[in-house]
């Protein structure tokens, strides 16, 4: 049996959000597959995350356990994540990073070495899911696309994550009976992809 934390990251409904739609359907057919799977979510927005402050970054390397060190503490007693995250002018929600920003914290989540970083969370599975305005998966905007590309040197690169992403482009370009039918077009590959999660 798994523990899965499910992280929204954006302010709107499942009715209003393509990532939310997205991760949401995913979740339903994981749950058919592993239906013995604890499934908790985060909402970023209820929990009203800030940006570290001063005291906070000070607090942050200390050895004695902190509030500082929830957001880390809470990521290390899963074992899969999501996240659902919109692209915000050519990345991701402020919000979201500031929850990051959370969880990196040296002798917890990694470690510093003399041959660089270590992660002490590698190994685990992650799935990401963005829905994104424009058309970013192609020049001239694929260069601009630092939404899944920043998550992956997060969560991929730095931390050793198995991370997957599904994402659902022109949410502001199509109109809504075309993004239905794109919606329709990906449902199976979140089937396969929930499988194997």
């Amino acid at each position: 049996m798994s523990k899965i934390l499910y992280i929204k990251s954006t302010p709107k409904s499942v009715e209003d959000s393509w990532s939310l739609k997205m991760s949401e359907k995913f979740l339903e057919n994981y749950k058919k597959f592993n239906p013995d799977d604890i499934v908790e979510e985060l909402d970023l927005y209820n929990e009203g995350i800030q940006a570290l402050n001063a005291e906070e970054l000070v607090r942050m390397p200390m050895p004695e356990e902190t509030e500082v060190k929830k957001y880390a503490n809470q990521f290390l007693e899963y074992d899969k994540f999501i996240i659902a995250a919109p692209f915000w002018n050519f990345s991701i929600p402020s919000i979201l990073k500031a929850y990051i920003d959370r969880l990196l914290i040296a002798g917890k989540t990694f470690k510093y070495t003399e041959k660089g970083f270590q992660s002490l969370i590698a190994g685990k599975k992650m799935m990401l899911f963005m829905g994104r305005g424009g058309i970013y998966s192609e020049e001239p905007m694929k260069s601009m696309e630092n939404g899944i590309k920043y998550l992956n040197l997060i969560f991929k690169d730095f931390f050793g994550l198995d991370t997957d992403s599904a994402v659902l482009e022109g949410t502001n370009v199509y109109d809504t009976d075309t993004l239905n039918k794109r919606f329709d077009e990906i449902k199976p590959e979140l089937e396969k992809k929930a499988e194997v999660f």
